[in-house]
C-alpha cells in the first residue's frame, strides 16, 4: 500500500508556469484596458485548480469584473461577459458582477467553485471576503447536489461506456460523486480541491489505492490518454449512480437580495470615482 494511502492522503497538485502566470497577468490587465472595467478576482477553475491537471492541460482562467457606473445606467441591457479567443493552452473567461451576483442569488454552484479555488491570480481581498461571506447565505443543498449528480450522470453516459476510457473522465464523476456525498452528509459546500474530497469521503483504503494510482498515471500523462476501467473506480461509480437518481423537482432559491443591490452598488461606485 503506497504511503498516501497510509497517510489517509490523495495526491494532488497546482502547477502553474511562471511564464504562463505573467501571460494570464497581461490578459487581465488587457482586459481592464480595453473593456475600461475593473477585474475584482481571478481564479484557476479546472484541472489545475481541481488538483489532477496533466501536463498539457489548459489554464482554465476565470474572473469577475465590475464596469464603471454609466454602464450600469443604459437603457437597453449590455453583455455581461468576457471571453477570449483560446491561445495555446490559455483559455480566459469572465462574468461581470450583476451576472455575478444573480448566480449567487440563486446558488450556483460554479460560482461557488471558483470563489474556493486554490489557484487565484487576482483579488480584492476585502470585495473577495465580502463575496465568500454571502455565499455561505445562498448556499443550497438541493441546488448544488441536483448540478452535481447531473454532471456526474451525463459525463458517464458519454465517456465511461466502453472497456477502454479517457482517465480524466473518471476523475470528472468521481468529483461530482463524492461531493454529493459532501452535501449529503450536511457539510455545506464542497471544496473544490479533489484531494480535500476524496481525503474525507473515500474511507475504503482499497478505493483510495486505486484512486491515487488512477492520478499518478493523470498527472503525468497526456489529456486524451486511455486506459482499460479501473475496477473498484468503476464499480463505486456505479454503485453511487444506481443509488442517486437525478432529481429534476428542486426550487431555485428565493430571497431577500438586499444585502446583494447593496454590495453591487457600492462595488461599482467605488471602482467609479
Amino acid at each position: 500500500m503506497n504511503e498516501w494511502v497510509k497517510a489517509g492522503r490523495v495526491q494532488s497538485a497546482h502547477p502553474i508556469d511562471p511564464e504562463v502566470r505573467q501571460r494570464v497577468m497581461r490578459a487581465l490587465a488587457d482586459i481592464e484596458s480595453e473593456h475600461d472595467v475593473t477585474v475584482l478576482y481571478a481564479c484557476e477553475s479546472g484541472s489545475r485548480g481541481w488538483g489532477f491537471a496533466s501536463p498539457d492541460s489548459d489554464y482554465d482562467v476565470r474572473f469577475l469584473y465590475a464596469h464603471r457606473l454609466p454602464w450600469y445606467l443604459a437603457v437597453e441591457s449590455q453583455r455581461d461577459v468576457i471571453e477570449l479567443p483560446i491561445s495555446d493552452e490559455l483559455d480566459v473567461g469572465g462574468w461581470e458582477l450583476r451576472k455575478a451576483l444573480r448566480l449567487l442569488r440563486r446558488a450556483n454552484p460554479v460560482l461557488f467553485e471558483w470563489l474556493d479555488s486554490p489557484v487565484v491570480y487576482r483579488q480584492d481581498e476585502a470585495l473577495t471576503a465580502d463575496i465568500r461571506h454571502m455565499a455561505t447565505k445562498w448556499f443550497s443543498g438541493k441546488r448544488s447536489r441536483y448540478h452535481y449528480l447531473a454532471m456526474a450522470h451525463n459525463n458517464f453516459r458519454a465517456y465511461l461506456q466502453g472497456d477502454s476510457v479517457r482517465l480524466k473522465k473518471y476523475l470528472y464523476v468521481l468529483r461530482p460523486l463524492l461531493a454529493v456525498r459532501w452535501i449529503e452528509q450536511g457539510l455545506g459546500q464542497p471544496p473544490m480541491r479533489f484531494a480535500d474530497l476524496a481525503e474525507r469521503m473515500v474511507d475504503d483504503e482499497a478505493l483510495l489505492a486505486e484512486i491515487n494510482a488512477l492520478l499518478a498515471i493523470k498527472m503525468r500523462s497526456g489529456e486524451a490518454e486511455y486506459s482499460p476501467r479501473w475496477p473498484r473506480i468503476h464499480a463505486f461509480i456505479e454503485g453511487e449512480l444506481a443509488r442517486n437518481a437525478v432529481d429534476s423537482d428542486y426550487k431555485k432559491p428565493v430571497g431577500d437580495s438586499t444585502e446583494l443591490d447593496a454590495f453591487l452598488m457600492k462595488t461599482v461606485l467605488t471602482i467609479s470615482q
